[in-house]
């Protein structure tokens, strides 16, 4: 039995109330978009709050399903048969087919549970139930009715086509993207700010990206890494603009005139200010960092508070609170993990203190920041100017 329609299953969409069509377009908008990147072509339409996939042709199945699998706002993909208006005797040789080809061993526990939404057929849910279950405890012997607790729950929804569906793949969950505006990543080589990209793109953020890059004391083998790490977020998140801001200037004046216990503190406070540039003039709403709170001196709850107070858009920190390997786990789900872990270093780790503040003072950070008076504004303007903005999205 060859399956050609998926129907696809969504969670908190259906508690939007009248705004509820605004997500379902948009998670079919995903869902298109999803499956241009499949061998095949497919219909995608909305019924009567089911969402439909349908394949006008051969197409790989697994690829489709892994497609879907990216799409946030899905959190169940069900391989459907498909067949037209059915008479009941008919519908019922199907459903035995069906159970037949899916499930071969013939020895389970199920349960029918039928829909009928078009209510010109002949029979009602609960006589449909009774008549299915009959019919199918007399093709297969060895099987029993279990009301409770069934292995198998054998669906049939009476729509203006029919169609019977027992398996429910796992999707991300999660909101269609672009349905919660846009926000601006900072984004490193490291393990943790993709998975930071990637859970709040998952909310239903569209993400822009900033990266900052150090020559000589990074490679471009070291770009090369957050760029292939932004390509896979983009799978998720679809396509994201990465800002590559030339930071090795600034690096060096904060290195010659700031006290090194304070190089880490300073110089993400203006990485801040940085991305917070990029972030307005791309109308984005907030920043996205990949932090957590006492993984590295500079994420202790003072340098959270040091950093944040030279921004006036929102930080959103999705790890705030996870362990290593909270992050680690959801990194390998993902797929980025492996690219992270190459050991090319960003900008960074290059000009780390050896004995960093953990506790920093505000008052004090800003009075050493003082020191860079003379040269700042020149250097953050020239960084600003000589960005390369690169248009990352999923290789097909």
């Amino acid at each position: 039995m060859f399956f050609k329609s998926f129907l696809i299953k969504y969670g908190e969409i259906g508690i939007k109330g009248k705004n509820r069509y605004l997500f379902e377009d948009a998670l079919v908008k995903q869902i298109r978009h999803a499956l241009k990147h499949v061998e095949g072509e497919f219909t995608v339409r909305k019924e009567q709050g089911r969402i439909f996939a349908e394949s006008q042709g051969d197409f790989d199945f697994e690829e489709a399903v892994e497609a879907l699998q990216r799409v946030f706002g899905i959190v169940g993909i069900c391989p459907v048969l498909e067949c037209d208006d059915l008479p009941v005797e008919e519908l019922a040789v199907t459903a035995i087919d069906y159970m037949n080809e899916v499930y071969p061993e013939g020895e389970y526990t199920f349960k029918v549970n039928a829909r009928r939404t078009r209510k010109s057929y002949p029979m009602d849910s609960m006589e449909l139930n009774s008549f299915l279950g009959e019919k199918i405890l007399d093709a297969f012997p060895k099987t029993s009715v279990d009301v409770h607790n069934p292995q198998i729950l054998l669906n049939v929804e009476i729509r203006e086509r029919i169609y019977i569906y027992s398996k429910i793949i796992p999707g991300p969950g999660g909101m269609p993207v672009g349905t919660n505006g846009k926000c601006m990543l900072l984004l490193s080589g490291g393990i943790d700010s993709p998975v930071a990209g990637y859970m709040i793109a998952k909310r239903g953020v569209k993400l822009d990206a900033v990266y900052f890059h150090a020559p000589p004391y990074t490679s471009e083998r070291a770009k090369q890494k957050v760029i292939d790490l932004a390509r896979i977020v983009s799978r998720y998140s679809g396509p994201i603009n990465l800002h590559v801001v030339n930071f090795t200037d600034i690096q060096l004046a904060i290195y010659e005139k700031c006290p090194h216990e304070e190089l880490t503190i300073i110089m993400r406070r203006y990485m801040m200010r940085i991305a917070e540039h990029f972030a307005v003039a791309t109308k984005s709403a907030g920043l996205i960092t990949g932090e957590s709170i006492g993984q590295v001196a500079s994420q202790t709850i003072q340098s959270l508070a040091a950093t944040n107070e030279v921004c006036t858009l929102p930080v959103f920190r999705p790890l705030i609170a996870f362990d290593k390997q909270d992050i680690v786990d959801i990194a390998l789900k993902i797929g980025t993990y492996d690219t992270s872990i190459q050991p090319y270093e960003d900008c960074c780790t290059i000009f780390v203190a050896k004995h960093p503040v953990t506790k920093p003072n505000r008052n004090i950070i800003r009075r050493d920041e003082e020191k860079l008076a003379l040269v700042i504004e020149e250097l953050l303007q020239k960084a600003i100017e000589t960005t390369e903005t690169i248009w990352i999205e999923e290789e097909r």
